[in-house]
């Protein structure tokens, strides 16, 4: 093995959990995305855990932890109302194969990042995927 297949091996040993904090977005968009990690990954929010309208102004964040370890195949279209802020903090593996697995579901384009030894911080602004143009 080479150094970058040990490191990786070592990071898959050491978890992959990543930590998803969405800002900015309707508590709707922000249940449809979290409804899409938990279709692909494991997460300590249940199904029942639907994000809700905070009072008063201050901002509104949802905050999950994602497992990334075991990956199931996502299926099906979704939409958001409008784009998704999503900050991501983990280990390098474990957030590029949750922003990987998030790319088969909404355009995904990174916004920002913060490198540190062994885990980085990255923001993603999530939107719906264009159709696919017709064939003539």
């Amino acid at each position: 093995m080479n150094s970058t297949q040990e490191a990786q091996a070592e990071e898959n040993q050491q978890g992959g959990e990543v930590s998803v904090v969405l800002s900015g977005c309707a508590k709707d968009d922000a249940g449809t995305v979290f409804d899409v990690l938990r279709a692909a990954f494991a997460t300590d929010r249940a199904s029942a855990d639907a994000p809700q309208d905070v009072t008063g102004k201050r901002p509104t964040v949802w905050a999950a932890t994602v497992d990334v370890t075991e990956e199931r195949v996502v299926s099906g279209t979704v939409r958001l109302g409008a784009t998704v802020t999503a900050d991501v903090q983990g280990g390098y593996w474990a957030v590029e194969r949750l922003r990987h697995s998030l790319a088969g579901t909404f355009a995904v384009q990174v916004v920002g990042t913060v490198s540190g030894d062994q885990e980085e911080e990255v923001r993603l602004r999530l939107a719906n995927k264009r159709p696919a143009p017709a064939t003539p």
